[in-house]
């Protein structure tokens, strides 16, 4: 028996769960990712892509707690433990050691294109269901967007017309 009662029927709060649980963890790896990158950055541009990255582990942190609350509100549980973020999200793995500013971009690039591209599913599943979390998922996904476009306007490898 759940502690806290939705107000979703069944089979728009499996729906909604999931896709508040795969935010949650996506979210929460960005958050590390971010942070592995952000202590292990060595180059020219190191300051600038040092500060940078706390930036997004601020929003990554901040919409991972907004996430798991809607959850918690919903009556679902919400999972950001470690096993459960190693097993379920779709970032790749940071190197070892230290990482040279133009590889540190990419990193972050991959990482927040790859989340970008499943909250937007997210938003898209929850459209009818529950129009609250799809508008959290919005405010989430329009933050890392916002990264993601720093960043690859921050990279060498960026094609100018």
């Amino acid at each position: 028996m759940p502690v806290v009662k939705s107000s979703l029927p069944d089979a728009d709060l499996k729906v909604v769960g999931e896709a508040l649980q795969g935010a949650l963890v996506d979210a929460v790896d960005l958050s590390l990712v971010a942070k592995q990158v952000h202590w292990n950055v060595v180059g020219p541009r190191f300051r600038s892509i040092h500060l940078q990255l706390d930036e997004v582990v601020t929003t990554a942190r901040k919409h991972a707690d907004i996430v798991a609350e809607r959850a918690s509100a919903l009556g679902v549980s919400p999972d950001g433990r470690a096993a459960t973020v190693a097993s379920s999200s779709a970032i790749g793995s940071v190197p070892t050691g230290w990482i040279k500013d133009d590889d540190a971009v990419k990193i972050l690039v991959d990482a927040l294109i790859t989340v970008v591209g499943r909250m937007r599913e997210r938003i898209e599943a929850t459209d009818k269901p529950d129009p609250v979390t799809q508008d959290l998922l919005i405010a989430l996904t329009a933050d890392l967007e916002k990264h993601a476009w720093m960043f690859q306007a921050e990279s060498r490898q960026a094609e100018y017309a």
